[in-house]
């Protein structure tokens, strides 16, 4: 017997519709989310269950929750999901009930989860993201103060010129400001120094080394690569599926038989998007091929392109390293054959 379960979930209800394959018996029915009623609920159900639900929200309680009681949580595709519908009309009951239909027929567009592991990293890597860009916003605060104060020119990240900072005499209201900013500049280095001793404790793994001996690529940004990706085996095409994973690939916007291309899709994490160009302005230096590729490109187009194309670049190359298991020597002696048979052929089918 197979308990089938098709859920609208929002963040403070959830809508079931549940089939016993055995009996045929069918409900739907609201549930709000009162834990211990939703506990109780899943608990109360015989063996385990096929839960489905869109990718919509994030709700890691659930999925904890599903999992205690031995059931299995499958995430589908919202757009493959609703292009499935018959009707034109939508609710929370017709949702759920066309969940249970595409689970029950073997149909249901589950996509690829990331283990809950690299979901941890990817969220205390953009919290440091977060609070990097503020301490940012505090060196220009204290820029302006020091500004107003007639200061000569530094930089207020430097020691030198934070030190003058305290030392220059300001009114009243000038003083308060400082003091805060300061404080907070303390309490936020404090942070970021506690969340990157938790990122170091995880670059231990055999990955996240292997992209490092690229020049350029850091810990953060091997990190951010190894656990977004996740299994790069999953992309048949990696020169082009990775790149629109990550949201570097150019939108396209030909018609008439005109060919454009546009400015990129910004699909993926903008946090891995942001380290990649952190990267490669590093790797352009040390690395002759991507050094080569950049100037090159800066000379007809404008910097910031040449940057996104030299990082989309870098993307593939770790994306390659982590295919086939090999660091950035053995790329750069392989060239071209690190890409699959199937990737050759299809990139000269396109050119024919």
């Amino acid at each position: 017997m197979t308990l089938y379960i098709g859920v609208d979930f929002h963040p403070h209800q959830q809508t079931i519709s549940w089939c016993d394959s055995q009996t045929g018996e069918t409900e739907t029915f609201d549930l709000k989310h009162d834990l211990e009623r939703v506990r109780e609920f899943y608990s109360s159900l015989p063996g385990s269950a096929v839960v489905g639900i869109e990718a919509s929200a994030k709700a890691t309680w659930f999925e904890d929750m599903l999992f205690e009681n031995g059931h299995k949580l499958l995430v589908g595709n919202p757009v493959l999901i609703r292009k499935r519908a018959t009707s034109r009309h939508k609710n929370d009951r017709r949702d759920a009930e066309l969940i249970l239909e595409l689970l029950m027929k073997n149909e249901f567009p589950a996509i690829w989860r990331r283990p809950r592991e690299s979901d941890q990293v990817i969220e205390i890597v953009a919290l440091r993201h977060k609070l990097v860009r503020q301490r940012i916003q505090v060196y220009n605060r204290l820029q302006s103060l020091a500004l107003n104060a007639g200061l000569p020119k530094g930089r207020a990240k430097t020691q030198k010129f934070q030190k003058l900072i305290k030392q220059v005499e300001m009114n009243e209201a000038a003083r308060l400001a400082r003091s805060q900013y300061f404080a907070l500049l303390v309490s936020l280095d404090e942070r970021i120094a506690e969340l990157e001793q938790w990122l170091r404790t995880k670059v231990s793994d055999n990955k996240v080394q292997l992209l490092m001996s690229q020049k350029g690529v850091g810990y953060l940004t091997a990190l951010l690569t190894v656990h977004t990706l996740g299994d790069v085996n999953r992309f048949k095409r990696v020169s082009k599926e990775v790149v629109s994973y990550a949201g570097l690939d150019p939108l396209e916007k030909s018609s008439a038989g005109k060919v454009r291309f546009g400015s990129i899709s910004k699909a993926g994490s903008p946090v891995l998007r942001h380290h990649l160009g952190q990267a490669i302005m590093t790797a352009t230096r040390y690395d002759p091929r991507l050094k080569t590729f950049y100037k090159r490109l800066a000379k007809k187009k404008p910097r910031a392109l040449a940057k996104t194309a030299s990082a989309r670049k870098l993307l593939v190359k770790l994306a390659i390293m982590l295919r086939d298991n090999i660091n950035a020597d053995e790329f750069d002696r392989r060239g071209r054959t690190a890409v699959m048979p199937e990737e050759i052929a299809g990139s000269e089918m396109t050119a024919a």
